[in-house]
This record gives C-alpha cells, sequence and structure tokens, in this order.
C-alpha cells in the first residue's frame, strides 16, 4: 500500500467519524429541546443548529433551568465537533501535499532503478490482467496511464506507476524505457496505442513491443509504427473458447506448464546467450547436455521459425527456443545453473 492511499484510508475513516458524531449531536440536541422545553421539532432543530454553529441567533422561547444547563452540555459538544472537523480538514490537506512530495519522490526512485523491466502503457481492463500475469511471473514493471482512476487501482494493488500520457516521449523516458526489457501498448484505443508505439520505437528502435488492438485495420498501422506482435483480444478469446470446446486437455496442458510455477514441467522461452551450453551445437546434443529437455520450436536469427526441427539443426547465438523441460533443466540452459 502507497503512502497515498493509506492517506486516502485514513482520511475516509475521519469523515465517517465526523458525521457519525454531528448527526449524533444533532439528534440530541432535538430530541432534548422536545423533552425539556416541549418545543415542536422545527424550534428544536433551528435551536441545535444555531447553537452548535455558534451563530449566536436568539432563543426561540425562554430556556428554563434544565434547558440552559442543556444548551451548554450541547454548546460545548457540539463546538467540539466542529472544531474536530475543522482540525481534519487541515491536517487532511497537509497530509495530502507531503504524500504527493514524498510519495512522489519515492515512486520515482524505486522507477530509476528498474532494469530489464517492462513498460505497461494503459491500466484499463486488459492491462491490469497484463499486470497480473507480470506479477505473477515474477517480472518487474511500471504501469503507465492518465486516468485517475486507473491509477488509483495500481495504488490499491501496489504496482509501481507513472500518472502521464503515455504517448508523450518524457513519460517513457521516465519509465524507463532505456533499460527496458519491453513495452506493452495496451490503451484503450487503437490511436493511442499506435502513438505509444511510435514514440517507443523513436526512443528505442531495438525495443520489443506488444500492442493491442481492437479494430482490424489498425493491425498494419501498428505494425508499419513498429510493433514486433499485435494481439486482438476478443478474437485471442474466441480462439481460446473454441478450443476449450474442441481440445481442452491440450488447453489444460499448455495453461498448467505455461502459467503454473511450482509444477514440474515448465513451457518456456529461452534465448540462446553467451552462458547457454548450446551455443555452437545441434539440437539432438543441446538436449543431451541439458538433462532431456524437449525442443518444440527454434526461432532463427533472421526470423525463421522452425517447428519440429531436426536433431541437426545448429543452434546459434541469438536463437530462440520453444522448450519444455523442469525448472533445472531450463536453468541448464540458459547457463545459470
Amino acid at each position: 500500500m502507497q503512502i497515498g492511499d493509506s492517506v486516502i484510508m485514513r482520511t475516509w475513516r475521519r469523515v465517517l467519524f465526523l458525521i457519525v458524531a454531528l448527526l449524533a449531536v444533532l439528534t440530541a440536541g432535538v430530541v432534548g429541546y422536545m423533552v425539556i422545553e416541549g418545543w415542536s421539532f422545527l424550534d428544536a432543530i433551528y435551536m441545535t443548529v444555531t447553537t452548535v454553529t455558534t451563530v449566536g441567533f436568539r432563543e426561540i422561547h425562554e430556556l428554563s433551568d434544565k434547558g440552559r444547563i442543556f444548551t451548554i452540555g450541547l454548546i460545548v459538544f457540539g463546538v467540539g465537533v466542529m472544531l474536530y472537523g475543522l482540525t481534519a480538514m487541515v491536517q487532511y490537506f497537509i497530509e495530502v501535499q507531503w504524500a504527493n512530495l514524498f510519495g512522489g519522490r519515492r515512486m520515482k526512485e524505486r522507477i530509476s532503478k528498474l532494469k530489464d523491466h517492462i513498460i505497461l502503457c494503459g491500466y484499463g481492463e486488459v492491462g491490469v490482467e497484463v499486470a497480473r500475469t507480470l506479477e505473477k511471473e515474477g517480472t518487474p514493471f511500471v504501469a503507465v496511464d492518465a486516468d485517475q482512476q486507473a491509477i488509483a487501482g495500481a495504488i490499491v494493488n501496489g504496482h509501481l506507476y507513472i500518472q502521464g500520457d503515455a504517448t508523450k516521449d518524457e513519460t517513457l523516458n521516465e519509465a524507463g524505457i532505456q533499460h527496458a526489457r519491453g513495452l506493452v501498448a495496451a490503451a484503450g484505443n487503437d490511436a493511442d496505442n499506435i502513438f505509444i508505439t511510435l514514440s517507443a520505437k523513436g526512443l528505442r528502435p531495438d525495443i520489443f513491443v506488444v500492442a493491442r488492438a481492437d479494430a482490424q485495420e489498425a493491425e498494419s498501422k501498428l505494425r508499419r509504427a513498429g510493433a514486433d506482435r499485435v494481439i486482438f483480444p476478443l478474437a485471442l478469446a474466441g480462439r481460446r473458447l473454441a478450443m476449450l470446446a474442441l481440445r481442452p486437455l491440450l488447453v489444460d496442458f499448455v495453461d498448467t506448464t505455461m502459467h503454473s510455477r511450482d509444477r514440474d514441467l515448465i513451457l518456456e522461452d529461452v534465448k540462446v546467450g553467451q552462458g547457454s551450453p548450446v551455443a555452437g551445437v545441434t539440437l539432438g546434443e543441446g538436449r543431451n547436455c541439458c538433462g532431456g529437455a524437449v525442443f518444440l520450436a527454434v526461432k532463427k536469427k533472421d526470423g525463421t521459425l522452425l517447428t519440429n526441427p531436426p536433431q541437426e539443426t545448429l543452434l546459434e547465438l541469438g536463437d530462440e527456443l520453444v522448450v519444455v523441460g523442469t525448472r533445472q533443466q531450463l536453468r541448464t540452459l540458459e547457463g545459470s545453473a
């Protein structure tokens, strides 16, 4: 929970207490005057309001001794509640200013230290799901959105955030685009996602960009803007529904190996780097040195995708592999074991 969120929670508790206290004072005043002095409801509430607010109008009717004692008590408690309300308001504004000042600085410091992270542009319904997946995978990310309500959601979920226009270069620079691993353009409309992609590629031509599209005609524009992948959420959901109806076991297997990190087998995308033991060897030799991991596909540096690749396929630096294996096998493949 961020500083601003805790301030909001404390403020709501104070406001609730103040409302209850005011209602209690008003109710006690009205009932007291009606019972002690025998006044009508209108006279009683008028006298209560003028007394509590210390306006100082004249008494509606002559007060008895009991009525005067009751009025003294009403003034003490009523003025106390009003002073508490005024103090709470002043304290709230002071706390908000301090929270914005120091909370904003702390957030900027945390974001400036990010390396190899994802910039998530758009924290709507799609963006929230992306954030949940990234969080589950343990991948650092920062959410960028101009909408106050969306940022409030990021605060509640404990995510790093920047409230700003993701189509602007300064916002992406603040999000650490020069050190980012990739960018997800998940804004609510295609025009914003096109501009976000253009801005991102203008600042970092090599950054990997995944963009959301709602209309089919937006795909070609996003591709021209530099998007490496374009996703249609509605089409993707429709294909998944169809596959669940036709091949539920296959979908369960993919979900288990892709999203369940505590399982024995994991489906992973691994890039052949400098420390990988499979760099410069054939696919068959690589399987033997990695404890029997299953290589499902190889994407060569030139973009050629080999599904069910032959055993004599030479693995080179920069190639990407789709592998099913245990966590230990994958660590060995990455050269981190």
